[in-house]
């Protein structure tokens, strides 16, 4: 969520950046929530006033009583009620004003760093690097849908029948290559000084518009209307969570959680090739890696933070791009967004399997999450979150660029965890 001094001294600033981000009547929506400031404000001087007022009158009332004016005493205590009175209907006018305040604040989307590119759409993100070697495959190779199939280790129809589309069944070598990916990525993350935690994968209300889910992806999100608990989209938000309403001492900085859950999202997301097989899913499983850190390092840690992923995908032998994601495709509640996509040779396409994010003070002031700097003042952190990493791509990537005639070689590196070395 911005924060309303930003929005009061940097109202420039803060249209530009609307604007980068394609957001429709940045100037106008400002302008109508700056006005709703004003008169909140406007509201909340009178409601205090008389307060005053009726306090100080209140205190006048006892001394009148004891010195035996009782009929100004009286008086007075006529007053008071009646002031009191008006101040309770300007409390009320004054919460439902700070209510509509909140909710136009919310609809406000995070203002992107300097550095993103400007534009509207994915075609617009800026390639920043590009790593390794796209293999060259035998004729006849196949999709990974079509693979899963010969080697019979994923089962869509199996989880279209308990659940519905978007639910497959791994078995056999599929669910073991999806632990042993699980337990890379968590070592791998305990190796780099990040703590594990097992969250829950349930979460409330307050947690959803904590890290900004709520109200932006509400349609997007599986939702438990009786308990009114939603399912996660991602372990960036019950990890963040973790540290909603805290203070944090400077000392403990920087916080670098890691957690393995899987994921819910109702999205359909597009047709044809970009959503089959394991393409996009509604249930997933991805270890997340969250840290949360003082704002003049967090563009450090960004940094640190994707060349880690990259790594992932080195080690993997997988061959990856990283992109900047321009204003119109990133994120409602990033800063700066790095995409690491992976290769898909059979498909002959990139395929995105993680997105590391800044999101400055966005999230942090909607979750009152604080620190004190040095002069004794309360300030708001900055948090970060990436895939490290999301593992159905992952799987889809590696199977189809490992085929061989004969079976699907598995990276080394997963040697160890699988107990096998081809898919055959």
């Amino acid at each position: 969520m911005l924060q309303l001094s930003v929005l009061r001294e940097q109202t420039d600033l803060v249209v530009a950046g609307l604007n980068k981000k394609n957001y429709k009547n940045a100037a106008a929506e400002v302008a109508a929530l700056l006005d709703l400031d004003q008169r909140r404000r406007q509201v909340q001087s009178e409601h205090d006033e008389l307060q005053a007022r009726a306090n100080s009158i209140s205190k006048e009332i006892g001394i009148l009583m004891k010195n035996g004016e009782r009929e100004k005493a009286e008086s007075y205590k006529t007053q008071t009620t009646e002031l009191k009175q008006q101040a309770k209907t300007l409390g009320d006018q004054l919460t439902s004003l700070e209510e509509e305040l909140q909710a136009a604040l919310y609809k406000l989307p995070n203002l992107p760093h300097e550095s993103v590119p400007v534009g509207r759409s994915a075609e617009d993100n800026e390639v920043v690097l590009q790593h390794g070697e796209i293999p060259e495959l035998h004729a006849g190779a196949q999709p990974h849908w079509e693979l899963i199939q010969k080697y019979d280790i994923i089962d869509f129809d199996l989880g279209n029948k308990i659940t519905g589309a978007g639910f497959p069944v791994y078995k056999k070598q599929g669910a073991r290559l999806q632990r042993a990916l699980i337990n890379f990525f968590l070592d791998e993350a305990l190796k780099a000084g990040y703590i594990e935690v097992q969250p829950p994968i349930l979460v409330n209300e307050a947690s959803g518009y904590g890290t900004g889910q709520l109200p932006d992806k509400d349609g997007q999100m599986y939702h438990a209307t009786e308990d009114n608990y939603y399912l996660i989209p991602t372990a960036e938000v019950p990890i963040t969570n973790l540290y909603r309403d805290v203070i944090v001492p400077v000392e403990q900085l920087p916080i670098k959680n890691a957690g393995h859950t899987p994921c819910f999202r109702r999205e359909a997301g597009s047709w044809g090739a970009d959503v089959r097989g394991l393409n996009r899913l509604h249930q997933f499983d991805k270890v997340e890696i969250v840290q949360i850190t003082l704002p003049e390092k967090s563009y450090e840690t960004l940094e640190e933070m994707s060349s880690y992923i990259q790594g992932l995908l080195q080690k993997l032998e997988l061959p990856y791009r990283v992109l900047r994601l321009c204003g119109g495709d990133m994120g409602f509640t990033s800063a700066l967004t790095y995409d690491m996509e992976v290769y898909s040779t059979a498909q002959g396409r990139w395929l995105e399997v993680s997105s590391c994010s800044n999101f400055e003070t966005y999230q942090a002031n909607r979750l009152k999450l604080r620190y004190k700097n040095d002069a004794g003042k309360t300030q708001l952190l900055h948090t970060l979150n990436g895939s490290a990493l999301a593992l159905p791509r992952i799987v889809a990537a590696i199977l189809e660029n490992n085929q061989t005639p004969d079976g699907i070689n598995m990276p080394k590196v997963l040697h160890p965890y699988l107990g096998f070395e081809k898919i055959s």
